[in-house]
């Protein structure tokens, strides 16, 4: 034992850090004072000593003690009484009873009234060490657990974004400053064990503590909505994003909820103003665009008189170039789109595995019709993930589609996913081209392609691999590339499991 190193307290009214752990012994019996002072006091402990009950009470009165030593039967007031004084007075001491062998039931009231332990007479000093330990480590425990809970909460109360949680009653059992605010909660005292909807009155966070408290054991989703505020006084109304998850045990029972909130109305309306001005810009492209093809069209298919050899191909690199540019508009449409709205995405416990499964038979013709080897790995039990099913979907084909377009005739592309640590890795490796060493940092960029004398004739719009990264990262997870020119490249997407 090390009572250096243990937590305790030398004053006041609960136990602190020190160094040196202190030691109440209430015995009537002078030789058994002596000897566990003695014992105590080579191992370290801080030791005080009460010939009786009376003077043991005094003197807790006085100071705070980590551990005390009380007899059970004493003259005057007897241990068991002492005992109930000492819980009501200092709750975080550790009480151990000594008592003799035609007291041991004395001894197991004692541990129904809160004792930590018990020691019979007579005892070796080996036995005292033994009993000490344990309380000692029981103390760290008890003040390991007060410092993590008070960890935890200094934290939470200084989150700017609110968090609420609420056991399986629907009783608020943690609200942050933050989360008050929101909510324009008014009261004075906390409304901790109060039912929540006396703290909310919005119906859609009621209606998603429900959703999520009625989830089976199966079932783990990340529940999501945009809350407005109403106006309050000279207030503007404000716009939250709020998540919601079950809370649950290592057994799979739900134990509650936790609600998250963040204020995002600013957030929303510069999306909104990006979102209208590519919206606008778009939609004046595609429109003219699109009546430029269809009159193409018209022309190729020899509806509008004969058209030479020559024509065609001219009229065709012109169409592949128009139709590029409307691609271009699409996407553009869609990353405004993602980005409004990733915050908020619905999330549900997925399996990535089928997805992984249906992108390799859907992007197999087209690696056939290059004469591309598309193959996909045995796939091992994997995780599941928090996620989003389109979001996945689409970084999925974004990457195997890639791999396939900047792969020649008679490549490779192949595609994998494992478990690594608290992720789910899915690889995507061609054989391709390569990425030059020079473009690997700018590759995520929008608009970015890598342009030489074997990709100037792919047609791209530079926007597919930043919509993946978007999406991952909206995701927590990450992506990483490896890549040599003339021999490949692999991207590597990590997707947290759910823990």
């Amino acid at each position: 034992m090390a009572p250096s190193d243990c937590p305790g307290a030398e004053n006041g009214a609960g136990p602190v850090d020190f160094k040196k752990p202190s030691v109440l012994i209430v015995d009537d019996e002078k030789r058994v004072r002596q000897v566990c002072n003695q014992m105590l006091r080579q191992e370290g402990f801080d030791v005080a000593q009460a010939e009786n009950a009376e003077v043991g009470l005094e003197q807790i009165d006085q100071r705070h003690f980590d551990i005390i030593l009380l007899d059970l039967l004493m003259p005057g007031m007897s241990g068991l009484e002492a005992l109930v004084h000492i819980r009501a007075r200092h709750p975080d001491t550790v009480v151990i009873v000594i008592t003799g062998y035609a007291t041991l039931d004395h001894a197991v009231e004692a541990m129904k009234n809160g004792a930590f332990d018990f020691i019979s007479k007579p005892f070796s000093p080996q036995d005292l060490r033994i009993v000490v330990t344990k309380a000692i480590e029981h103390i760290r425990t008890l003040q390991d657990i007060a410092n993590e809970k008070s960890r935890m909460r200094t934290m939470i109360n200084h989150l700017a974004g609110g968090v609420m949680a609420t056991d399986t009653t629907k009783q608020v059992a943690l609200a942050n400053h933050a989360f008050l605010q929101m909510v324009g909660f008014k009261g004075s005292a906390p409304p901790i064990g109060k039912p929540v909807d006396q703290l909310v009155s919005d119906g859609r966070i009621l209606e998603m503590i429900d959703q999520a408290l009625a989830m089976t054991p199966e079932q783990f989703a990340e529940i999501t909505a945009e809350v407005h505020s109403a106006p309050h006084g000279h207030d503007e109304a404000r716009i939250f994003g709020v998540r919601c998850v079950p809370f649950r045990d290592r057994l799979e029972r739900t134990l509650g909820t936790i609600t998250v909130m963040h204020d995002i109305t600013t957030v929303k309306q510069v999306e909104q103003m990006k979102s209208d001005f590519v919206s606008m810009v778009s939609h004046e492209i595609r429109g003219p665009l699109n009546s430029v093809l269809m009159q193409l069209k018209v022309i190729l298919d020899g509806l509008a008189g004969d058209v030479s050899q020559k024509q065609t191909e001219i009229l065709t690199r012109a169409s592949e170039k128009i139709k590029a540019l409307v691609t271009l508009s699409s996407e553009l449409l869609d990353l405004a789109k993602m980005e409004s709205g990733l915050i908020h995405m619905e999330k549900e416990k997925l399996s990535l595995a089928p997805l992984i499964e249906d992108q390799a038979v859907f992007h197999r013709p087209r690696a056939e019709s290059k004469e591309i080897e598309l193959v996909l790995a045995p796939l091992p039990d994997l995780p599941p993930v928090l996620a989003n099913r389109m979001n996945m979907e689409e970084v999925l084909s974004n990457l195997i589609g890639n791999a396939i377009q900047y792969t020649p005739a008679k490549g490779r592309v192949e595609v994998k996913a494992r478990a690594v640590d608290d992720f789910v890795c899915i690889q995507v490796a061609d054989s391709g081209f390569g990425i030059p060493a020079d473009d690997l940092p700018h590759i995520f960029k929008r608009f970015y392609r890598v342009k030489n004398d074997k990709t100037r004739l792919i047609v791209g719009t530079g926007l597919g691999l930043p919509i993946v990264k978007s999406i991952v990262e909206a995701h927590n997870g990450r992506i990483e590339v490896d890549s040599t020119v003339d021999k490949g490249t692999t991207f590597s997407v990590y997707i947290p499991v759910i823990v």
